[in-house]
């Protein structure tokens, strides 16, 4: 079985859960979900890639969303929908909250787990990967298996 670390900030889409589900094929596979929540310190970023984006309303909004301790409920939510849409799939799926820093937490996962892959499933992050600081380009040198890079589908 082939298993994969996937890290996402917001739920699964129907289009995010076939794709990842698809990648090996008939292959069987096994998810361990890490889902970030959102937190205060990210509100400045997501605001502007949301302007360089085009999306001034979602900009404008940004404040309106829950953040820090106010998110772990509606992450909990998101994590859980993921989860199952993954099992509906065929795929086995276990996951859970990440509460401090996510790399750290990648990193044991992957290890503990023997994972052979990551999957960071994100909305654009336009600055952080400019700079080279988005959760990818930061896991390739944290963990020793392949990262692979998704943009996550908004339904």
């Amino acid at each position: 079985m082939f298993t994969s670390v996937l890290m996402i900030e917001q739920p699964l889409t129907t289009v995010d859960v076939d794709f990842v589900t698809t990648l090996h094929g008939d292959d069987p596979v096994s998810f361990f979900v890490l889902m970030q929540p959102r937190g205060d310190q990210d509100r400045l970023l997501r605001a502007i890639d949301d302007v360089a984006l085009g999306e001034l309303p979602e900009a404008l909004h940004e404040a309106d969303v829950p953040e820090g301790d106010a998110a772990r409920g509606p992450a909990a939510l998101a994590l859980e929908h993921s989860l199952a849409a993954l099992r509906a799939k065929g795929a086995k799926a276990v996951g859970q909250i990440v509460e401090d820093h996510p790399l750290d937490k990648l990193k044991a996962v992957v290890d503990e787990t023997g994972a052979d892959e990551v999957i960071v499933l994100t909305a654009p992050h336009l600055v952080e990967e400019f700079f080279h600081r988005d959760w990818a380009s930061r896991a390739r040198h944290k963990v020793e298996v392949p990262v692979l890079k998704l943009f996550a589908h908004n339904e």
